[in-house]
């Protein structure tokens, strides 16, 4: 080794030693100080609490979550194609409720509402609406979004003059076809093409939505049974919805014939704090096999939540949305995304709604 090499290499030591003695030498200055007024820095706090967030400032409406302004937006109800060639489905991760009802020959539909999230992703495919897909949307007050109707759906939305986008009659500017997909399976718009084309129609750009009652402990949970694994059957044998619980993350996670219900946008699947299972009268209207679903007279009910199921029932109010009751009290939502299910009165609730 050099002379030179020997001096270099007894600086760079010499700078070390310095550099350690100033950093560890004083260790009482440099201790950080103790916040003794925090709550987490109690000694008796359990290593897995944390300390309460502060109370939100505003909350989602039709969530219940913490929002960072107040959420007055007017909601879009958009009817999402869920035959097999329409998914993995885009944009519904994003959408505060969805609404899952039987269409024609046993598949349905879904009426995605979508008010407290900002995204710029595609939503879609969307498909046509019928009546009772109408009356859905229109229980958040939401302009209704569609590509096309049955014949009685366009009646109701032309005589009683519907605030509506549809990307055949009125709207077709602000829809797009995604050359990835085979028609009719391949109509998408985004939320800022959706305001634009609501702006276009001078639709109101504000809502009030209806008020829903959200907790995390809801009083009914003490008697509840468990449910972390739940299966849904619609109509077809062949068309199995089903949801597993994640106690971690308070959230369901779905799956279609035992595969998970991906939105394309971002890969995940989807999920819900809370999932509803609503028994409701279905009557065939013609021989295309078009329904009549009556969401006004009540019935039978399941409100899953936090891995427990509730039996209940469901009432409609005039002007208001569905409301789940037990023992004469309106039944809470846990804060988050709820799913509402909507099968036929045809089959006993216990043969198409099975959970443990």
């Amino acid at each position: 080794m050099t002379q030179r090499m020997r001096i270099a290499m007894q600086l760079a030591l010499a700078a070390a030693i310095v550099g350690l003695t100033a950093c560890g030498g004083n260790k009482e200055a440099e201790a950080p100080p103790v916040e003794t007024s925090s709550p987490s820095a109690s000694a008796s706090a359990s290593p897995s609490e944390s300390p309460s967030p502060p109370a939100a400032a505003f909350l989602a409406p039709l969530t219940g979550m913490p929002a960072e302004q107040e959420v007055t937006s007017r909601p879009f109800s958009v009817m999402i194609n869920n035959l097999a060639p329409a998914r993995p489905q885009s944009g519904m991760t994003q959408a505060d409720v969805v609404w899952e009802l039987l269409a024609e020959g046993g598949i349905t539909r879904f009426v995605a509402v979508f008010q407290s999230k900002e995204f710029t992703d595609p939503i879609g495919p969307i498909r046509s609406i019928r009546p009772y897909y109408i009356q859905v949307g229109e229980f958040y007050g939401g302009v209704l979004v569609h590509a096309g109707a049955s014949n009685d759906g366009f009646a109701i939305l032309q005589k009683q003059k519907k605030e509506h986008l549809d990307e055949i009659t009125n709207a077709g500017a602000y829809f797009y076809r995604d050359k990835t997909r085979k028609a009719p399976h391949n109509v998408y718009s985004t939320l800022e093409k959706l305001r634009e084309g609501s702006e276009k129609r001078k639709y109101a750009a504000t809502a009030n939505v209806p008020v829903l009652t959200y907790s995390d402990s809801s009083p009914a949970l003490a008697t509840a049974v468990s449910a972390a694994n739940i299966d849904i059957k619609f109509m077809l044998s062949s068309y199995k919805v089903s949801y597993a619980y994640d106690s971690v993350k308070g959230l369901y996670y779905r799956s279609i014939n035992d595969q998970p219900h991906i939105d394309k946008n971002n890969d995940e699947q989807l999920s819900a704090a809370n999932l509803v299972v609503l028994s409701a009268k279905h009557d065939i209207k013609d021989d295309v096999g078009r329904l009549v679903v009556d969401l006004d007279k009540g019935g039978e009910a399941i409100l899953f939540q936090q891995g427990k199921a509730i039996s209940c029932s469901w009432e409609r109010k005039e002007g208001d949305v569905i409301r789940l009751m037990k023992d004469g009290q309106e039944l809470p939502f846990v804060p988050g995304v709820t799913y509402y299910h909507v099968v036929p009165t045809s089959n006993p609730m216990e043969k198409l709604v099975t959970y443990q």
